[in-house]
Order: structure tokens, then sequence, then C-alpha cells
């Protein structure tokens, strides 16, 4: 089972960007897709992107291209970087690790995931 820890994140003015770092380890990264999940009201978790093994992404649409995730193998981190953050990205994120053996991310966020503790995004008019 692999340990996440998150890091990055705070507060911010609508329109300024912040990235959310997250580190890694305890298993093969190249059997797990990574994304990056937050709450949204009910509350749920709700994903925000992923990145295969091959790097392949996906992004929820709401997000409008504001967001980047990307990852660096060598170091075992993921990031998401944020972009013209807004008062709706206000938001507990956490980082994620699903175990697909290498098969790619799953188009509706299903899996068993693994997550940090979250880091809090909060953005004010």
């Amino acid at each position: 089972q692999v340990q996440v820890t998150e890091s990055g994140g705070g507060s911010a003015q609508a329109g300024v960007s912040l990235r959310l770092s997250c580190e890694i380890s305890g298993d093969t990264l190249s059997h797990y897709c990574l994304g990056w999940f937050r709450l949204a009201p009910g509350p749920v978790r709700e994903g925000v992107a992923s990145i295969d093994q091959s790097g392949f992404t996906r992004y929820q649409d709401f997000l409008k291209g504001r967001f980047t995730i990307s990852k660096h193998n060598a170091k075992n981190t993921l990031y998401l970087q944020m972009n013209n953050l807004q008062p709706e990205d206000n938001s507990m994120y956490y980082c994620s690790a699903s175990n697909t053996l290498g098969g790619g991310c799953d188009s509706n966020w299903g899996g068993t995931w693994y997550s940090g503790q979250g880091k809090q995004v909060t953005v004010s008019d």
C-alpha cells in the first residue's frame, strides 16, 4: 500500500495561481493511476484530474483548462498546478493513488484510492 503526503495549497485571491505537490512512497508507481480529488457539497469527494502510467491525463470539464496535473517519476511526486483560481475552487484537495496494475485510469474515477490527509485551498474574491 502506498503512502501519500500532500504539500502546498493555502490561501489566494481570485485569479492567482497555486500549486499542490504530493510525495508518494511504498510501492511501484508504475502500477498506479494518480489523481487529485476535492470535496464537493454533500460532502462528496469528486475527481479533479488524473494521470496514468503512460502520462495520459484526464480532467473534469468544470475546470475549463485552468488546472494541470503532472508527475515527476524519478522523484515519485505528483503536482497540481491551479491557475486563475476562483471562489468555487475553495475546497480540501486530496492526492490519491489507485493500483490499476498498469492498466490506466478508470474513466469514472472508480477503483480503490489511497489518499493523503488533504490540503485546504481557500480563494477569496
